[in-house]
């Protein structure tokens, strides 16, 4: 979502739109973690999955500078691991009249393809778990430069988060974007923080640090981090973080397009920084010509959805979300307008219904007020 918005800023907001997108690319990090035979959509639709990571730590393997680290409130580099904490998949149809997004829950209980030792893990465990297989055969094999290690292990974190994903959803993913959990900070900042709006005062400050009056807000970039990690002390958990990341990427774009920031140099630079430093993107993305297509079509609104949970559960001491990926499949395909393939899957009992929560879509435009959230 913030390498989309930037690209389209550039494009169509600034005057400087080709320089301007040549140094956006250029100092970008892509990655070839999407194998090159993958299903691929057809007639002009894409599949774009968003990876929000929760690690500590830099593209290189290095710890985040500790001022960075204080305003995360999330604790030192040895925390978080590499769990994929935040997983949207976008579809933007060839007649670009309305984009759906699917938050994945952090928590499903999946089928862990090409894990080795496991056989179903938490959908967020796909990239760290495959990231130290791989990593730990290269130390076994004489790999002993850290670098390496580090960027070798992560491009067969994203192969794994990604071939998890589509084997759960049943859709082609045709690009990706990788985002770490200081990017979600930086681009908060550089937008000049962002406005959402509570249903219910919180005070996570032992966790998240998220401490916030009922109603509408502004947060600045470090409230905005605690708003989107914070699952303690709601009502949902697990689910409800996925709300506040669909309403935070949504006050995002509001804020971007009314802050003045894509037609101020200065701070257009700090938003590019903060890509160059936190994101990663599928080989062969070309953005310009991403940009140029969203750009024709106006302000395209966005509808979020939740993939359905079952029921919550405790495996192995773990608090997991218990999904029935046969109508996962059914429910994506066709909110992507795809024809639904037949499945022999078992099928939860028709008694056990999705939490209601997961049923209220989300949607949102540059002209939606910004929505309430737990």
């Amino acid at each position: 979502m913030l390498v989309a918005t930037i690209a389209l800023a550039v494009v169509s907001g600034t005057g400087l739109a080709w320089s301007a997108i040549q140094s956006f690319d250029s100092g970008i990090t892509h990655s070839t973690a999407l194998e090159i035979d993958a299903p691929r959509s057809r007639g002009g639709d894409v599949n774009i999955l968003l990876i929000g990571l929760d690690t500590r730590k830099d593209l290189d393997g290095n710890d985040l500078p500790a001022h960075i680290l204080d305003q995360l409130h999330a604790g030192d580099g040895t925390e978080g691991g590499y769990n994929a904490n935040t997983l949207i998949l976008l579809h933007i149809p060839a007649e670009l009249d309305k984009i759906v997004a699917f938050s994945i829950p952090r928590d499903n209980y999946v089928r862990a393809v090409g894990v080795p030792g496991y056989e179903q893990i938490k959908i967020k465990e796909a990239y760290g778990l495959k990231k130290a297989a791989v990593q730990a055969a290269l130390i076994d094999r004489g790999e002993t430069d850290p670098v390496a290690l580090e960027r070798r292990g992560r491009e067969a974190g994203r192969a794994a988060i990604v071939t998890t994903v589509r084997d759960l959803v049943g859709v082609p993913i045709d690009r990706f974007a990788e985002i770490s959990l200081a990017g979600f900070y930086d681009l908060a900042t550089a937008v000049g923080g962002v406005d959402v709006c509570l249903e219910n005062a919180v005070d996570d400050s032992e966790y998240s640090g998220a401490v916030f009056p009922a109603g509408p807000q502004h947060l600045d970039g470090a409230q905005a981090l605690a708003f989107v990690r914070q699952r303690h002390g709601l009502r949902d958990g697990d689910l409800d973080r996925t709300r506040r990341q669909q309403a935070f990427l949504a006050s995002v774009a509001k804020s971007l397009d009314e802050s003045g920031t894509l037609t101020n140099l200065s701070k257009l630079s700090a938003l590019m920084d903060a890509a160059h430093r936190n994101v990663v993107l599928s080989d062969g993305w070309n953005l310009f010509d991403f940009a140029r297509d969203l750009g024709t079509a106006g302000s395209v609104p966005v509808e979020f959805h939740t993939l359905p949970v079952v029921r919550f559960d405790v495996i192995d001491g773990q608090d997991v979300n218990i999904i029935d990926p046969a109508a996962i499949r059914q429910e994506v395909r066709t909110a992507f307008g795809q024809n639904i393939a037949p499945t022999t899957e078992p099928v939860i009992p028709a008694d056990q219904q999705p939490l209601p929560d997961t049923r209220r879509p989300l949607s949102t435009s540059l002209d939606s007020p910004v929505p309430c959230v737990h």
